[in-house]
């Protein structure tokens, strides 16, 4: 069974079940899979998917777009699309990053994580005057980053390797300068400008 969405031709799948009510869902293939009682005739289902069209072509762009989220891959400002093949290393090429699997994807992306913020807090202490302090990296749901003067560690978001390098820079200023500043004063901000002056620009970007 087929039903057209703007031109769009869709596979139906009508699951039985023990079940009172009717349930509406796409599975990875984008197939609209329908749940239904055992009694229920095909005459229903399909005045169901008529009262229900509009709602229905509604999931199914919600799908194409989780769909195309889940093969999408951000790494440092770029997006690619994952490809996956029998690969022995991570490889980049032309919009598209070929893996064997999610894992090893996942073991690239933490792997240069620590060496590339490493390496850039070290290059910004040559310029920053700060205490010694220890690097950390968490995922956080509302901060790109955290200085914790009081126990000299700056924290910083595992997302940011998701954008732009200047961006995490920018992050890092930000971060080491609240060992002199422990507010977002006047001073702070400008201290931030002397090492970061396209510091506004940033601010923008990680706010959108």
């Amino acid at each position: 069974m087929k039903i057209e969405f703007n031109n769009e031709s869709i596979n139906v799948l009508i699951m039985k079940k023990n079940i009172k009510n009717i349930y509406f869902r796409f599975d990875d293939n984008l197939n609209l899979v329908i749940s239904a009682p055992k009694r229920t005739s095909l005459k229903e289902i399909n005045n169901l998917i008529v009262k229900n069209k509009d709602a229905l072509y509604k999931m199914y762009l919600k799908n194409i777009k989780r769909k195309e989220d889940i093969n999408e891959f951000k790494y440092l400002g770029n997006t690619y699309e994952i490809v996956y093949q029998d690969v022995n290393n991570v490889i980049f090429n032309d919009g598209y990053v070929y893996v064997k699997d999610k894992k090893m994807l996942d073991k690239y992306v933490a792997t240069n994580m620590l060496e590339i913020y490493n390496r850039e807090v070290n290059r910004l202490k040559e310029v920053i005057k700060t205490p010694e302090f220890s690097l950390k990296i968490r995922k956080m749901k509302t901060r790109w980053g955290v200085c914790n003067y009081k126990n000299m560690t700056i924290t910083l978001n595992s997302e940011l390797i998701k954008y732009d390098l200047e961006l995490l820079r920018y992050v890092i200023v930000h971060e080491m300068c609240h060992f002199t500043h422990h507010d977002h004063s006047a001073n702070f901000w400008k201290m931030v400008s002397i090492y970061y002056p396209n510091y506004k620009k940033a601010r923008k970007e990680l706010r959108g």
